[in-house]
């Protein structure tokens, strides 16, 4: 991933418009971007600025931003920066001792009067000449406010006033990761998000490269007839959602259990399964009957999108729940299901579809 963001082929380009990853909670996203892609993009000679938008819900948006990106500046002044040492090993910058000076005071940065987003970030890359990649984890929170919408747009701002000219010294990569796979589809969806048209993946979950060294962890501690196969251990760890907390505690359970692990180990990740599926089925069910039918007909049907919002769906609804349903209540009903990441939208006219979920 980090070759395909700094060293793009004609077929990777696109990720210099952004890159939005989405994933279940709990699958290693955060611990994937901090322990494994920002030291493999670090060390083909990028500056990497990190910031968690869950780290501080009651500060907005663009203050976590603006504090992250001042941090890293201010690293960059220092003499003493690990970054410096670095940017010169790897790419041959020379700054003669010295850190870097620059044309604005961190202190203004974020200020309405001071300097812009998109010049500050062009001015590291000028300095720097290398890349510099901006990583917003949890990037759904940017929609929940003016404010996260406004930093959007000025990222993308900043985007647009470093990568398309010619001969530039760097480019300026927005990663954006977030578990509400609704809202992550539509901010590259919706023509009025900042980064529409970006990329939109979804998180590469571990596999049994995983399972293999966890197993390998507990067989240097546990009596081996005490666990399961490596081969029953991924197929629960599939069943899942492939989290690695999840697979822990089942073999957690597995070891006190007793018992034949092979036949133990898939009762306890159903048992396991079936919780969650009943968290997420509770989620449908606190937001009234019509969610739980509509939920229903989308989970059930490959019907176009008129097909929820017909005179004849309602008139199925209201035959379901006992009782009149208008055409135009199901819009808001849907509405909340998405904002519940429940469903998502796979595309324009088309109906939506229930997030992935281990059920």
């Amino acid at each position: 991933m980090a070759q395909q963001l700094l060293n793009p082929g004609v077929l990777d380009e696109g990720l210099r418009s952004g890159l939005f990853i989405s994933g279940l909670r709990r699958a290693g996203k955060t611990t994937f971007l901090i322990a494994d892609l920002v030291p493999a993009l670090e060390e083909k000679g990028a500056i990497v600025i990190y910031v968690d938008l869950w780290s501080d819900t009651l500060t907005s948006p663009s203050a976590l931003l603006h504090r992250a990106i001042g941090e890293k500046l201010s690293e960059l002044e220092s003499t003493a920066s690990g970054i410096l040492d670095r940017l010169a090993k790897i790419n041959g910058l020379d700054l003669g001792g010295f850190g870097f000076k620059f044309g604005f005071k961190l202190q203004d940065l974020g200020k309405e009067a001071g300097v812009t987003l998109a010049q500050a970030l062009r001015e590291v890359v000028d300095k720097a000449k290398t890349d510099l990649v901006l990583i917003v984890d949890e990037v759904q929170q940017a929609t929940a406010s003016e404010d996260g919408h406004n930093m959007m747009l000025a990222l993308k701002a900043a985007r647009d006033s470093i990568n398309p000219r010619p001969g530039t010294p760097g480019h300026l990569l927005f990663i954006g990761t977030g578990s509400h796979r609704a809202q992550l589809s539509e901010m590259t969806a919706k023509r009025n998000q900042a980064f529409a048209g970006a990329t939109s993946i979804s998180y590469p979950v571990l596999d049994e490269g995983y399972v293999n060294f966890l197993m390998a962890l507990y067989g240097a501690e546990v009596d081996a007839e005490r666990l399961p196969s490596n081969e029953v251990a991924m197929q629960a760890f599939r069943a899942l959602g492939n989290r690695p907390e999840e697979l822990k505690r089942a073999l957690g359970q597995v070891v006190r259990q007793g018992g034949d692990p092979n036949v133990v180990m898939p009762i306890v990740a159903q048992t396991l399964r079936s919780t969650a599926a009943d968290g997420e089925i509770l989620k449908v069910e606190k937001l009234g009957s019509l969610a739980v039918e509509i939920f229903g007909r989308i989970a059930g049907s490959d019907a176009p999108v008129s097909r929820l919002f017909s005179v004849e769906a309602a008139g199925d609804y209201t035959k379901a729940i006992g009782r009149d349903v208008r055409v135009e209540e199901i819009q808001p009903v849907i509405n909340a299901l998405l904002a519940e990441n429940l469903i998502m939208r796979v595309g324009h006219g088309t109906a939506p579809t229930p997030c992935p979920t281990p059920m």
